[in-house]
């Protein structure tokens, strides 16, 4: 909820809400994991191109939306890159919740775009714990692809 606030108070109101909606979605995680014992691994793969090309025009649209509403009616400091960071970050999530391998390239370019975002606002600690999700990311990235191709060699 820190990171809420704090980008709240520098004129990012989609990050601040995006915040929120973790903090909810990990409570949530946490709920809905504590309860899975003994369950199968998680198999992990890949949504076909068409997906991800049909995903970039309807998160592009609700990108330029919602920073339309938010240059119009509010006093965001960067609207686009605001929405557009904030939809792909919702997106990712989902990619998550699906185990689709992907999501790890969404989390690197977004977390990259708000290292900038954060910076620029002079949230220098935001900016540091991006940087450190990025490296989660790729370690992610690594270790699901590795998860995949065993799998995929033992079938």
């Amino acid at each position: 909820m820190l990171l809420a606030g704090l980008a709240a108070s520098r004129q990012l109101p989609m990050q601040a809400l995006l915040q929120v909606y973790y903090v909810v979605m990990s409570a949530y995680g946490f709920w809905h994991w504590s309860r899975q014992s003994g369950a199968a691994p998680i198999k992990v793969g890949f949504w076909p191109p068409r997906v991800h090309v049909a995903a970039a025009v309807v998160l592009g649209a609700l990108a330029w939306a919602t920073a339309s509403y938010l240059t119009a009616e509010t006093d965001a400091a960067w609207p686009r890159l605001d929405s557009t960071v904030t939809w792909f970050s919702l997106f990712a999530t989902l990619l998550v919740a699906r185990a689709k391998i992907e999501n790890w390239i969404y989390w690197i370019v977004t977390d990259s775009v708000l290292v900038f975002l954060y910076a620029a606002q002079g949230l220098y600690f935001a900016a540091l714990l991006f940087v450190i999700y990025i490296v989660i990311a790729c370690v992610g990235l690594v270790e699901w692809l590795k998860q995949y191709r065993a799998a995929t060699a033992a079938a």
